[in-house]
């Protein structure tokens, strides 16, 4: 039997797919992780509803411009993304109204870029892709990025970082800290946050065990 990962919107995921940066290099925002996106809005949306449609479009278009994370345009990444997608729906013939709730929903879906999103399915999208930066997926990103950006696992000397700042672009399990156990307070819809609590949880755990193998329970959030 053959898997169709985008149903219901397989003929519009062929359309829309063509549009994505060509030799992705990130393998933490690639095609895997829109059908991720796509898994959790799907969930979130059979509890809080909304138009499935453009949650669609917008998943599938949410990173459609490239964005290294120690770019200087990182904080841009949605707003290029969302300026992007207009112009794709727009030439396939897409009306206005649908046009820009898309629009809205990418540029706000970023965790750094700060937009708040403002119709339920801009809310969907951003936990959904929150969601997957949590988790068992979340530690797993995590720790790709850090081994792409260079970064060491941890600090030998000092794991818990005591009497310091954390520094999460050198050490990978300090973005713990910094970022990853600070996002499953931000969810915007309740299902997503009941999920997010869940793969906090996981967060929480998954550092206990990392410290407990290193020789310290560190700090733990």
């Amino acid at each position: 039997m053959t898997i169709e990962p985008f149903a219901p919107y397989q003929h519009l995921a062929a359309e829309l797919l063509k549009h994505l940066p060509s030799g992705q290099q990130d393998g933490s925002h690639d095609l895997s992780h829109i059908h991720r996106v796509w898994v959790n809005a799907q969930r979130i949306r059979q509890v809080e509803g909304g138009d499935l449609e453009v949650l669609f479009a917008a998943t599938v278009l949410h990173d459609c411009v490239a964005v290294e994370k120690n770019s200087p345009l990182r904080g841009q990444a949605s707003t290029l993304s969302a300026e992007k997608a207009a112009s794709v729906l727009a030439a396939m013939g897409w009306p206005v109204q649908r046009i820009e709730q898309v629009a809205h929903a990418v540029k706000t879906h970023s965790y750094s870029a700060g937009f708040e999103p403002l119709t339920l399915e801009a809310k969907i999208l951003q936990d959904s892709d929150r969601l997957d930066a949590i988790g068992a997926v979340g530690i797993a990103r995590c720790f790709y990025m850090a081994g792409r950006m260079g970064s060491s696992l941890y600090d030998f000397t000092n794991p818990s970082a005591q009497g310091r700042a954390y520094q999460d672009t050198t050490f990978a399990i300090e973005h713990f800290h910094t970022k990853l156990l600070q996002l499953a307070s931000g969810f915007q819809t309740g299902e997503g946050a009941r999920l997010a609590a869940l793969r906090h949880a996981r967060l929480q755990a998954y550092l206990g065990d990392f410290m407990d193998e290193v020789g310290t329970l560190g700090k733990l959030a």
